[in-house]
């Protein structure tokens, strides 16, 4: 099966913009990958030439595209979240503060522009929150995605507004992607749920 230059070109396209690489960044991604186009747009000419076999190609081809996506997750971000259990814990001491501190901590980071920052101080307000309202126990070393399993199981109702802040949380803290706006709103969401969901058969139970 031979294939033409706008054919692999085409193909390329539609590989790339598949969600999963929109989820991988910001700005700095974005441009990546327009460099990525421009980058295989030129090296088409020679994967694809009529002295090369259209499969061969087309092989070479995807070969290069899942080289040049694990970069850019890598970039990104992605890749990077540490594996280790501890030190993706929510706190990084025996949470000495209330939740009340955190969230005023984070709205104080916020206002200054420093999203990174409150989105860490926000989502810990919200587990701490969790605690002090005895949806959790106290347990150190806790991960944002096991906050997420044990909140959960004792009020379903949390489940969906916590598990995007925890993916939030986790890319942000130890992923190395940048806070924003609006990654600070999904963990400001998740806070306010946990300030406001009924625990009324949590207590009964």
């Amino acid at each position: 099966m031979d294939i033409s230059r706008e054919d692999a070109a085409a193909e390329a396209a539609r590989e790339l913009s598949k969600p999963v690489y929109g989820q991988a960044g910001d700005s700095l991604v974005s441009r990546a990958v327009q460099k990525v186009f421009e980058w295989i747009a030129d090296l088409l000419d020679g994967l694809v030439s009529p002295s090369t076999n259209g499969r061969t190609g087309l092989i070479l081809l995807f070969g290069l595209i899942a080289l040049v996506v694990v970069v850019v997750l890598w970039r990104a971000g992605v890749l990077r979240t540490s594996g280790g259990k501890a030190s993706q814990a929510v706190f990084d001491t025996e949470r000495p503060r209330s939740a009340a501190q955190y969230r005023s901590q984070a709205e104080q980071e916020a206002a200054a522009g420093d999203y990174t920052a409150a989105v860490r101080s926000r989502f810990r307000a919200c587990v701490a929150e969790l605690t002090e309202r005895t949806v959790l126990d106290e347990r150190a070393g806790r991960t944002a995605y096991e906050a997420v399993t044990d909140a959960g199981r004792a009020v379903p109702a949390l489940r969906d507004p916590l598990r995007p802040a925890a993916d939030v949380f986790t890319e942000v803290v130890y992923g190395n992607r940048p806070g924003t706006p609006e990654r600070y709103a999904a963990v400001t969401a998740a806070d306010e749920a946990a300030r406001h969901v009924s625990t009324r058969a949590l207590v009964q139970g």
